[in-house]
């Protein structure tokens, strides 16, 4: 049977068993659960949030010595090759598969939550509570985040493109490590926690997106937002629009979908900066931008050990943000980096890195900016008080409330309620894609399309267990579910970094006389430019 020759059974068999096993007792056993879910949250954040920044630190600085290292230089393919994909789709893809629908439920509000509960033990509402308020969603989404994403990318796509080995799998990533045993059972656990953790995080993201949209659907047609038909309806529309994508491939579906994403977002957000307090939004994201500079350190790793002890109050800021976001961001790295890395062909190492830490961070910046700061400018002014709709109602009353503010009010809600749609799709069905190559032996061309098909429905179902279990604290238990599904990631990210620079280190010679190649070439072609130059003179 051909569309069943290149299976890898038993990884795809056990994360199926997994995700049944998972699925099965949220339904069945709801209060449980929860219960059980919010323990294990607490086992976690409290015992491994110090191991969590660590390693967001670790990785962060991993991948600037790959970038700026003398490893930089390596191309992901053959010195001649041109990138696969124009700067402008590739960076698209790969934000849109990076942060999904997400960004802007976040973007929007995030700031209120800190306002609220600022770090540091500031008083609420004060100037540094405000500074702060401003800069931590930044921080959030910035260069860790994207360091965390960019990791897993850089050792697959070596393996792809120089290697020549057509796998798309984690556990390929650790063979240094590993040996033998890549193909035997503990390289298939790897595989398999991958997905689990990729589950996990699309729990968080589809529990997240899907109430802010059906928010959105309340507000442009009198639909009751909370009801679950409504919210079961949206959850199949994205689940099609991605698994449509994700069938129709990479450069058909996924590209495509991924670069009207971006057009759709810089019309938005561009509309935003223009009618809104624009110079408030550009004075407030500068400061921002000079504060998470200035602070960078600090806030990558504080973790309030002294709160509790001598009258010092214990807020639980840095274990329900920082460290929430970094195990969010680990669960979803294995996937994001995978398709990372499927998409750089012909690009240098320094240049994935790079890249997607510009792009990813300036992307992310620019929501908080332009959107949190619009909405700031709202509390603060006194037009409009974003803090009481959140403490009263929901956080997707509070972003459609926010967005209703905007002049043409039902349209520009409607132009956010589509975005979001997108972004989760372009998200999932690079999931989909991703889940797809890892549960195959290799990937000829393009995973199979029934597997890719089968693997956008399968993501979906975690997150509608989450959400009929969530009850009043939803935002929290959806936190959790990410930072459970990413405490294994930890070893993972530690030998994938230790695998990496062995592979590099065996193939030191092959890539210093590939780097001695590429310097004479450039040496070359910069003499015929000389020479063209003075022979045009002459």
């Amino acid at each position: 049977m051909k569309k069943f020759r290149l299976m890898d059974w038993p990884t795809f068999i056990a994360s199926l068993l997994i995700l049944l096993s998972v699925v099965v007792p949220l339904i069945a056993f709801p209060e449980a659960s929860r219960n059980t879910i919010l323990q294990l949250n607490d086992w976690v954040t409290t015992g491994l949030g110090a191991v969590y920044l660590a390693v967001g630190l670790a990785v962060f600085f991993f991948v600037l010595y790959i970038a700026f290292g003398k490893y930089g230089q390596v191309t992901l393919g053959k010195e001649s090759d041109e990138p696969e994909f124009g700067t402008f789709s590739w960076a698209a893809m790969l934000f849109c598969a990076g942060i999904g629908s997400s960004i802007l439920y976040w973007g929007v509000i995030e700031w209120v939550y800190y306002y609220q509960a600022p770090p540091f033990h500031l008083d609420p509402a004060s100037e540094e509570a405000i500074n702060y308020a401003t800069t931590y969603g930044i921080f959030h989404w910035g260069p860790i985040a994207w360091a965390i994403y960019v990791l897993p990318a850089l050792p697959i796509a070596y393996s792809l493109y120089v290697k020549k080995r057509p796998i798309l799998k984690i556990s390929l990533a650790c063979e240094p490590i590993l040996g033998k045993y890549t193909t035997r059972w503990p390289g298939k656990l790897i595989d398999v926690l991958f997905i689990f953790g990729l589950l996990g995080g699309a729990g968080t993201t589809l529990g997240l997106a899907t109430p802010m949209i059906a928010a959105g659907m309340e507000s442009l047609f009198g639909i009751d937002g909370e009801g679950a038909a409504l919210r079961l309806g949206i959850l199949i529309a994205a689940t099609v629009i991605f698994a449509v994508s994700s069938y129709s491939g990479l450069k058909r579906g996924i590209k495509v979908l991924s670069d009207i994403n971006l057009w759709l977002t810089f019309i938005l957000l561009g509309f935003v900066f223009i009618v809104g307090p624009t110079v408030f939004i550009m004075e407030t994201t500068v400061s921002s931008v000079g504060l998470m500079i200035k602070d960078f350190f600090r806030m990558a790793t504080w973790l309030e050990p002294f709160g509790g002890y001598n009258d010092v109050p214990e807020t639980s800021f840095p274990q329900s943000w920082t460290v929430f976001y970094w195990a969010w961001w680990l669960v979803y790295a294995p996937f994001v980096g995978l398709f990372i890395a499927r998409i750089s062909k012909g690009r240098r190492l320094k240049e994935v890195v790079l890249g997607t830490l510009l792009y990813g961070t300036l992307g992310c910046a620019l929501f908080f900016g332009i959107l949190g700061n619009y909405g700031l400018w709202l509390e603060l002014s006194g037009t409009f008080s974003v803090t009481e709709v959140l403490n009263n109602q929901s956080g997707e009353a509070a972003i459609m409330a926010v967005i209703g503010q905007l002049p043409f009010g039902k349209l520009t809600t409607a132009v956010f309620v589509l975005t979001a749609l997108i972004y989760l799709a372009t998200t999932f069905d690079s999931g989909s894609y991703i889940l797809s190559a890892t549960t195959q032996t290799e990937v000829d061309g393009e995973p199979y399309r029934w597997n890719r098909l089968f693997w956008a429905f399968a993501l979906s179902v975690l997150p509608f267990s989450l959400m009929l279990i969530s009850g009043e604290d939803s935002l929290g238990l959806l936190q959790t579910a990410s930072i459970v599904a990413g405490a294994p990631l930890i070893v993972i990210f530690i030998m994938l970094m230790i695998s990496f620079i062995r592979t590099l280190g065996d193939d030191r010679v092959k890539l210093e006389e590939r780097h001695r190649a590429h310097k004479e070439k450039e040496r070359r072609t910069l003499s015929i430019s000389y020479a063209k130059r003075d022979k045009w003179w002459e």
